[in-house]
C-alpha cells in the first residue's frame, strides 16, 4: 500500500479481488477501514464511516430519482464507496447516478459475479489488521489520560492537546448552542452539530459525539481527521469525549466551589466583617482587582444571569429578591442585555474598600431602572442623586424627619400614600396623569395627597415643602425603604 491507511485505490489493486471502476474515480484516495454487505435501502443509521458497501442490487432503487438520492445518502455518510455485484438483482442504473458519482467522488465499483462478497471483506479485515493494533494502542493511551487529570494537573487546552497527538483528530468542544464549552478549547463551526444527541456519529472527515452529563449532554466534541496523521477511529474519540466529560465535570465543580466561596465573602463584605487587606486577598482568589463596581439585579433569571456572568471574574450573591454581583464595571453592559432586567450600579471603587456606600448607590440606581423602565442605571447618571449624601444615617434622618409618619401609616393601614405622592411628583404634579398611572380616580390621589400633607405637616403647594419631600423620597429609595 502507498501509505499506512487502506484506500479504495488499493483494493484495487488486489489481484484476487478483480474489482473495476464505474464512477466517481477522483475519490479513490478515500480511507476504507471495512467492507461489509448491506441490502438495506438505507443502511447509514448502523455506519460508522470508511466502509465499502456491497449489494446484490436489492437495495438500489429503481428510479434515477431514488438511485440518485440512495448514492447521496452513503456519501452523506462518510462511506468510502459502493460496490456492485454484476448481474444477480442489479436494476439498470440511470445516467444520473453515475453522475452524481463524479459530482461527488464517491467511487462505484463493481465485483465480479465469481468474487464473493466475503473474499472482499477478507481483504479489507487483513490489510487493516496493522490499523486496528494501532487503534487499540491508541485506545489505551487516551483511556491512560485519566491518570494525567489526577497526578499531573493538567489544564485543559494541554490535555486536549495531547489527545489530539494520540488519536489523529483535530478536537473542538461546545455547548448544545455552540458556545464555548471548556475553557482555552476551539468550537466547531455551528452546521455541523447534530440536530438530536441520536443522530448518527459520522460526519465528512470525522466524528461528532455527545459530551455525557447528569441530565443530559453537555455538548458536543467534534473530531475531524488530522491531515498526515493516522486516526485511531471512533473508539479512541469516544474515550475522548469522556475525558471531555469528567473535565466538565471538574470545571463545573471548581466554579460551583468558587461561586459559593464567592458568595460567602460578598456577604461578609457588606456585613462589613473582613478587614480591607483580607478582602483584597479574597477578591485577587476571584480575579477582582482594579476598578470595582458593585450591581444589585432584579428581574432576571437566575439561569440568565449565570450564563451571562460565566466568562467573567464576580461575586454573586442572592440577597432577598435582589441579586447582588461584584466585579468590573463592564459587567453592567453584560447584564444590561438581559431580557427584561432591571439593574443598578454604584460608582466605582477599589477592592477591599467598605460596600456601605456602594450598596446603597446600587439599591437607589436599581430602584431608578425599575421605575423607569431601563435596563441599567448608573449612580450619578441623574442630576439629583449624586447630591445626596453618603452616610447612610444622615439619610435616615432625613426620611425619619419628613416621611416617619407616613411609612408608619402605610404600614399600618396597607396604604399607599407614598408612592402616590412619589408617582404624582415624577409626573410633574399633574393629578390626572399620575392618577391614570395608579389606576385610582383623580379624587382618590387628591384624597391622599391632602393626607400625606397632613401626616408631614408640609404644605404641598410649597416650593420648599416640595424640595425636602421630593429628597426624602430619593433618600428613601437610596435606603431600599420604597418598592
Amino acid at each position: 500500500m502507498a501509505s499506512d491507511k487502506l484506500t479504495v485505490e488499493d483494493l484495487l489493486s488486489f489481484p484476487a479481488l478483480q474489482l473495476s471502476v464505474k464512477a466517481g474515480s477522483s475519490g479513490l484516495g478515500r480511507s476504507v477501514s471495512w467492507a461489509h454487505a448491506s441490502e438495506l435501502a438505507d443502511p447509514t443509521p448502523w455506519l460508522l464511516g470508511a466502509e465499502v458497501i456491497m449489494t446484490t442490487g436489492l437495495a438500489v432503487p429503481r428510479t434515477a430519482a431514488g438511485q440518485r438520492a440512495y448514492l447521496e445518502r452513503l456519501d452523506d455518510a462518510g462511506v468510502s464507496a459502493l460496490a456492485l455485484s454484476a448481474q444477480l438483482h442489479m436494476p439498470p442504473l440511470h445516467d444520473a447516478f453515475f453522475r452524481a458519482a463524479e459530482e461527488r467522488g464517491f467511487p462505484v465499483l463493481e465485483v465480479p459475479l465469481a468474487v464473493p462478497f466475503i473474499a472482499v471483506s477478507q481483504e479489507v479485515a487483513a490489510s487493516v489488521q496493522e490499523d486496528a493494533r494501532h487503534r487499540l494502542g491508541a485506545q489505551l493511551q487516551v483511556f491512560g489520560s485519566l491518570r494525567w487529570l489526577v497526578a499531573e494537573d493538567l489544564d485543559t487546552p494541554t490535555l486536549l492537546r495531547r489527545l489530539e497527538r494520540l488519536s489523529g483528530y483535530d478536537v473542538y468542544l461546545c455547548t448544545p448552542q455552540g458556545r464555548p464549552l471548556l475553557p482555552g478549547v476551539p468550537v466547531p463551526e455551528p452546521g455541523v452539530l447534530p440536530a438530536s444527541v441520536d443522530a448518527p456519529p459520522t460526519v465528512p472527515g470525522g466524528f461528532v459525539l455527545p459530551v455525557p452529563a447528569p441530565g443530559g449532554p453537555a455538548g458536543f466534541l467534534v473530531a475531524y481527521e488530522r491531515e498526515g496523521a493516522q486516526p485511531a477511529g471512533l473508539a479512541v474519540v469516544q474515550h475522548i469525549a469522556t475525558v471531555a466529560a469528567l473535565r466538565v465535570a471538574m470545571v463545573r465543580n471548581e466554579r460551583e466551589t468558587l461561586r459559593r466561596e464567592g458568595a460567602e465573602t460578598l456577604a461578609e463584605l457588606l456585613q462589613e466583617v473582613l478587614d480591607p487587606e483580607a478582602a483584597r486577598r479574597r477578591l485577587a482568589r476571584h480575579a477582582i482587582e482594579g476598578d470595582t463596581v458593585l450591581i444589585v439585579v432584579r428581574q432576571s433569571t437566575d439561569e440568565a444571569l449565570l450564563r451571562c456572568l460565566q466568562d467573567h471574574p464576580h461575586l454573586l450573591l442572592t440577597w432577598g429578591t435582589d441579586r447582588y454581583v461584584l466585579g468590573a464595571p463592564q459587567l453592567a453592559v453584560e447584564i444590561g442585555e438581559l431580557p427584561d432586567v432591571a439593574a443598578g450600579m454604584s460608582r466605582p471603587f477599589l477592592p477591599g474598600a467598605a460596600l456601605r456606600v456602594a450598596q446603597r448607590e446600587a439599591l437607589w440606581a436599581v430602584s431608578k431602572a425599575a421605575e423607569s423602565g431601563r435596563s441599567v442605571v448608573r449612580y450619578g447618571d441623574d442630576s439629583l442623586g449624586r447630591w445626596l449624601p453618603d452616610d447612610p444615617a444622615v439619610l435616615t434622618a432625613l426620611v425619619e424627619h419628613v416621611l416617619g409618619e407616613v411609612l408608619r401609616y402605610d404600614a399600618a393601614h396597607d396604604s399607599q400614600l407614598l408612592v402616590s405622592v412619589r408617582t404624582w411628583m415624577e409626573r410633574d404634579r399633574r393629578t390626572e396623569t399620575a392618577a391614570a398611572a395608579l389606576h385610582i380616580h383623580p379624587n382618590t390621589l387628591a384624597y391622599r395627597l391632602r393626607r400625606f400633607g397632613t401626616l408631614t405637616d408640609r404644605d404641598m403647594a410649597s416650593t420648599g415643602a416640595l424640595a425636602e419631600v421630593w429628597l426624602a423620597i430619593q433618600a428613601a429609595g437610596a435606603l431600599g425603604l420604597t418598592d
